[in-house]
Protein backbone atom coordinates (compact mmCIF):
# COMPACT_ATOMS: atom_id res chain seq x y z
CA UNK A 1 0.00 0.00 0.00
CA UNK A 2 2.79 2.37 0.95
CA UNK A 3 4.68 1.55 -2.26
CA UNK A 4 1.56 2.14 -4.31
CA UNK A 5 1.00 5.52 -2.65
CA UNK A 6 4.63 6.51 -3.26
CA UNK A 7 4.45 5.48 -6.91
CA UNK A 8 1.22 7.38 -7.37
CA UNK A 9 2.73 10.51 -5.83
CA UNK A 10 5.80 10.19 -8.05
CA UNK A 11 3.68 9.86 -11.18
CA UNK A 12 1.65 12.90 -10.15
CA UNK A 13 4.80 14.95 -9.61
CA UNK A 14 6.21 13.85 -12.95
CA UNK A 15 2.94 14.70 -14.62
CA UNK A 16 2.88 18.15 -13.06
CA UNK A 17 6.49 18.70 -14.11
CA UNK A 18 5.66 17.71 -17.68
CA UNK A 19 2.74 20.15 -17.74
CA UNK A 20 4.92 22.93 -16.32
CA UNK A 21 7.68 22.20 -18.83
CA UNK A 22 5.28 22.63 -21.72
CA UNK A 23 3.15 25.44 -20.31
CA UNK A 24 2.99 28.92 -21.75
CA UNK A 25 5.74 31.25 -20.49
CA UNK A 26 5.84 35.00 -19.96
CA UNK A 27 9.03 37.06 -20.04
CA UNK A 28 9.64 40.77 -19.54
CA UNK A 29 11.68 42.37 -22.34
CA UNK A 30 13.53 45.71 -22.13
CA UNK A 31 13.78 48.45 -24.75
CA UNK A 32 14.28 52.19 -25.32
CA UNK A 33 17.82 52.02 -23.87
CA UNK A 34 18.79 51.16 -20.32
CA UNK A 35 15.55 49.24 -19.73
CA UNK A 36 13.62 52.51 -19.60
CA UNK A 37 10.64 50.67 -21.07
CA UNK A 38 9.47 47.09 -20.61
CA UNK A 39 6.84 44.81 -22.07
CA UNK A 40 5.61 41.38 -21.04
CA UNK A 41 5.53 38.88 -23.89
CA UNK A 42 4.20 35.33 -23.99
CA UNK A 43 5.56 32.23 -25.66
CA UNK A 44 2.99 29.61 -26.60
CA UNK A 45 3.20 25.89 -25.92
CA UNK A 46 3.90 25.33 -29.61
CA UNK A 47 6.73 27.84 -29.64
CA UNK A 48 8.26 26.41 -26.47
CA UNK A 49 8.02 22.89 -27.85
CA UNK A 50 9.83 24.06 -30.98
CA UNK A 51 12.63 25.53 -28.85
CA UNK A 52 12.84 22.43 -26.66
CA UNK A 53 13.05 20.11 -29.65
CA UNK A 54 15.74 22.26 -31.25
CA UNK A 55 17.92 22.26 -28.12
CA UNK A 56 17.35 18.54 -27.60
CA UNK A 57 19.21 17.97 -30.87
CA UNK A 58 22.46 19.29 -29.37
CA UNK A 59 25.25 16.74 -29.84
CA UNK A 60 27.84 18.48 -27.66
CA UNK A 61 28.59 21.83 -26.02
CA UNK A 62 29.74 23.50 -29.24
CA UNK A 63 26.61 22.38 -31.06
CA UNK A 64 24.43 23.58 -28.19
CA UNK A 65 25.99 27.04 -28.47
CA UNK A 66 25.09 27.15 -32.16
CA UNK A 67 21.53 26.21 -31.29
CA UNK A 68 21.38 28.75 -28.45
CA UNK A 69 22.26 31.48 -30.96
CA UNK A 70 19.34 30.44 -33.17
CA UNK A 71 16.93 30.01 -30.26
CA UNK A 72 17.63 33.45 -28.78
CA UNK A 73 17.05 35.05 -32.16
CA UNK A 74 13.82 33.14 -32.60
CA UNK A 75 12.53 34.05 -29.13
CA UNK A 76 13.32 37.73 -29.67
CA UNK A 77 11.59 37.56 -33.04
CA UNK A 78 8.45 36.14 -31.45
CA UNK A 79 8.70 38.79 -28.74
CA UNK A 80 8.94 41.43 -31.46
CA UNK A 81 5.54 40.39 -32.80
CA UNK A 82 4.05 41.35 -29.43
CA UNK A 83 6.09 44.42 -28.51
CA UNK A 84 7.91 47.47 -29.93
CA UNK A 85 11.25 45.60 -30.05
CA UNK A 86 10.30 44.53 -33.57
CA UNK A 87 11.83 47.88 -34.58
CA UNK A 88 15.24 47.01 -33.12
CA UNK A 89 18.16 46.99 -35.55
CA UNK A 90 21.71 45.79 -35.08
CA UNK A 91 23.99 48.17 -33.17
CA UNK A 92 22.90 51.60 -31.96
CA UNK A 93 22.84 53.77 -35.10
CA UNK A 94 20.44 52.12 -37.54
CA UNK A 95 17.49 52.56 -35.16
CA UNK A 96 18.64 55.59 -33.15
CA UNK A 97 15.65 57.47 -31.73
CA UNK A 98 13.13 54.82 -32.82
CA UNK A 99 10.58 53.58 -30.28
CA UNK A 100 11.44 49.98 -29.47
CA UNK A 101 15.17 50.23 -30.13
CA UNK A 102 17.37 48.20 -27.78
CA UNK A 103 20.84 49.06 -26.53
CA UNK A 104 23.31 46.55 -25.10
CA UNK A 105 21.79 46.84 -21.61
CA UNK A 106 18.34 45.99 -22.99
CA UNK A 107 19.79 43.05 -24.90
CA UNK A 108 21.94 41.73 -22.05
CA UNK A 109 19.05 41.91 -19.60
CA UNK A 110 16.46 40.39 -21.92
CA UNK A 111 18.75 37.66 -23.27
CA UNK A 112 19.76 36.68 -19.73
CA UNK A 113 16.08 36.33 -18.84
CA UNK A 114 15.49 34.16 -21.90
CA UNK A 115 18.50 31.98 -21.08
CA UNK A 116 17.31 31.58 -17.50
CA UNK A 117 13.93 30.48 -18.83
CA UNK A 118 15.66 27.79 -20.91
CA UNK A 119 17.81 26.70 -17.96
CA UNK A 120 14.87 26.59 -15.58
CA UNK A 121 13.07 24.25 -17.94
CA UNK A 122 16.09 21.96 -18.12
CA UNK A 123 16.75 22.57 -21.80
CA UNK A 124 20.41 23.61 -21.48
CA UNK A 125 22.43 20.42 -21.11
CA UNK A 126 25.99 21.72 -21.48
CA UNK A 127 25.77 25.27 -20.13
CA UNK A 128 24.65 27.32 -17.18
CA UNK A 129 23.68 31.00 -17.15
CA UNK A 130 25.92 33.59 -15.49
CA UNK A 131 25.46 37.28 -14.71
CA UNK A 132 25.94 39.72 -17.62
CA UNK A 133 29.47 40.97 -18.30
CA UNK A 134 30.67 44.41 -19.42
CA UNK A 135 33.58 45.48 -21.61
CA UNK A 136 34.87 49.05 -21.56
CA UNK A 137 36.70 51.10 -24.17
CA UNK A 138 38.50 54.32 -23.23
CA UNK A 139 36.53 54.52 -19.97
CA UNK A 140 33.50 55.97 -21.72
CA UNK A 141 31.96 53.22 -23.83
CA UNK A 142 30.52 50.22 -22.01
CA UNK A 143 29.06 47.21 -23.77
CA UNK A 144 27.12 44.56 -21.85
CA UNK A 145 26.25 41.00 -22.85
CA UNK A 146 24.61 37.89 -21.47
CA UNK A 147 27.08 35.13 -20.53
CA UNK A 148 26.97 31.33 -20.29
CA UNK A 149 29.46 28.86 -18.87
CA UNK A 150 30.19 25.49 -20.42
CA UNK A 151 29.59 22.67 -17.96
CA UNK A 152 29.77 19.45 -20.03
CA UNK A 153 28.80 16.25 -18.29
CA UNK A 154 30.63 12.95 -18.71
CA UNK A 155 30.74 11.01 -20.98
CA UNK A 156 30.20 13.97 -23.30
CA UNK A 157 33.18 16.09 -22.24
CA UNK A 158 34.95 18.00 -24.98
CA UNK A 159 38.39 16.67 -25.86
CA UNK A 160 40.29 19.96 -25.48
CA UNK A 161 40.53 21.01 -21.80
CA UNK A 162 42.08 24.34 -22.82
CA UNK A 163 38.96 25.49 -24.64
CA UNK A 164 37.48 28.66 -23.17
CA UNK A 165 34.56 27.76 -20.93
CA UNK A 166 32.81 31.14 -20.80
CA UNK A 167 30.88 32.57 -23.75
CA UNK A 168 28.84 35.66 -24.45
CA UNK A 169 25.41 35.43 -26.01
CA UNK A 170 25.17 38.87 -27.60
CA UNK A 171 21.95 39.66 -29.46
CA UNK A 172 22.85 43.36 -29.90
CA UNK A 173 24.80 43.01 -33.14
CA UNK A 174 21.97 42.08 -35.53
CA UNK A 175 18.35 42.99 -36.27
CA UNK A 176 15.47 41.65 -34.22
CA UNK A 177 14.88 37.96 -34.86
CA UNK A 178 18.36 37.19 -36.17
CA UNK A 179 20.58 34.65 -34.38
CA UNK A 180 22.64 36.02 -31.52
CA UNK A 181 26.43 36.14 -31.62
CA UNK A 182 27.92 33.44 -29.37
CA UNK A 183 31.68 33.67 -28.91
CA UNK A 184 34.34 33.14 -26.24
CA UNK A 185 34.14 35.73 -23.48
CA UNK A 186 37.88 36.47 -23.67
CA UNK A 187 37.63 37.31 -27.37
CA UNK A 188 34.60 39.51 -26.76
CA UNK A 189 36.43 41.34 -23.95
CA UNK A 190 39.16 42.09 -26.52
CA UNK A 191 36.46 43.78 -28.63
CA UNK A 192 36.23 41.06 -31.22
CA UNK A 193 32.93 40.41 -32.95
CA UNK A 194 30.96 41.74 -35.94
CA UNK A 195 31.97 45.24 -37.04
CA UNK A 196 28.55 46.80 -36.62
CA UNK A 197 29.80 50.39 -36.79
CA UNK A 198 31.37 49.72 -40.20
CA UNK A 199 28.12 48.22 -41.50
CA UNK A 200 26.01 51.03 -40.05
CA UNK A 201 28.03 53.77 -41.74
CA UNK A 202 28.10 52.22 -45.21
Amino acid sequence: MRNGLWQGTLLLCLGLFAVAAGAQERVVVCYNYGCQSTATVSFSKRQLAEVRDLLDDALNAAHERELIAVVIGRLLGWAGKQSPIRADRGGNYADEGIHGAMDCIDHATTTTRLLNMLARRGWLHWHRVLEPQVRTRVLIFDHWSAVIEEVPKAPFRDDDPLTSKHYVVDSWFYDNGQPAVVMPLDDWLDWEGPNVEHVEHE
